[in-house]
């Protein structure tokens, strides 16, 4: 009897544990979250390094991007196409994909990329700049390191992954008017025209909005994971992982609320 309490007892004093400390890091990024926004409208402003990271952020993680957004749209159309077939629906496979694409499919998985790449690469670089002293360098030399390294890694993520989302819908339209043509042949031209006859701006709008909080998300997280990360060489590895982990949680969690409001303003 003993011996259960205790392992009762070790069980409730670590779900309280791990309780608190959900709380405590979410009370934590609330206070980060803040700080960005005080620190992103007061001069002054970092314009050069929200160039460099727009940079970095979205023009090095275009090829993997353009790879998958073609393998994408190449693969869901010879995925749909025998379906469609059994029903002699073919001619809405340009339709149906481009509707999928737009709407979920290019957001999400173009999302969970940069969450993996960009994510990861935030958070490790900015913990090791953490462990190697160089923000406590920052700091004694009269430099404002959280403007200068969080504030203009989360507005380059913010505004680097619409247009990453842009760039992979459109391969991936591409992709799939190769695979409409693999066994099958329809033009270009009339592809396109049932595409964009299909599309309208209640699929475009909402998915454009929710790409800013996606990509808010990931370089919020990022940062955060490693502007708080501890002293030691292991915290470099672990700020990584958990940027990836928790940005891509928080993408999920942001699609569903995202399709809730879309419902409503977008039946």
């Amino acid at each position: 009897m003993s011996i259960e309490k205790t392992i009762t007892s070790s069980t409730e004093q670590n779900i309280r544990s791990r309780l608190i400390g959900f709380f405590s890091d979410v009370t934590d990024l609330t206070r980060f979250t803040g700080r960005f926004f005080k620190e992103a409208i007061r001069p002054s402003y970092e314009f050069s390094e929200v160039v460099r990271q727009s940079y970095l952020i979205g023009y090095k993680s275009f090829p993997l991007v353009a790879i998958t957004g073609f393998i994408i749209g190449l693969v869901l159309t010879i995925q749909t196409r025998p379906t469609l077939a059994e029903f002699g629906a073919e001619s809405w496979l340009p339709a149906m994909v481009s509707v999928s694409i737009i709407r979920e499919i290019g957001p999400m998985i173009t999302a969970l990329i940069f969450a993996g790449k960009v994510g990861s690469g935030i958070g490790a670089e900015i913990a090791s700049m953490k462990v190697s002293e160089q923000i406590d360098a920052m700091e004694v030399s009269g430099m404002n390191p959280f403007k200068y390294i969080v504030v203009t890694r989360i507005m380059a993520a913010t505004l680097m992954l619409p247009l990453l989302v842009f760039v992979a819908d459109a391969i991936s339209m591409y992709g799939s008017y190769i695979g409409a043509n693999l066994k099958g042949d329809v033009s270009f031209r009339l592809f396109f025209n049932l595409v964009f006859n299909t599309v309208a701006f209640s699929d475009v709008f909402p998915a454009v909005i929710k790409t800013f909080f996606f990509g808010f998300a990931v370089g919020l997280i990022g940062c955060y994971k490693g502007y708080t990360a501890n002293r030691g060489t292991e915290s470099v590895g672990e700020a990584a992982n958990s940027a990836v982990v928790i940005g891509s949680l928080l993408i999920f969690l942001l699609d569903m609320i995202a399709v809730q409001f879309t419902s409503i303003f977008f039946p």
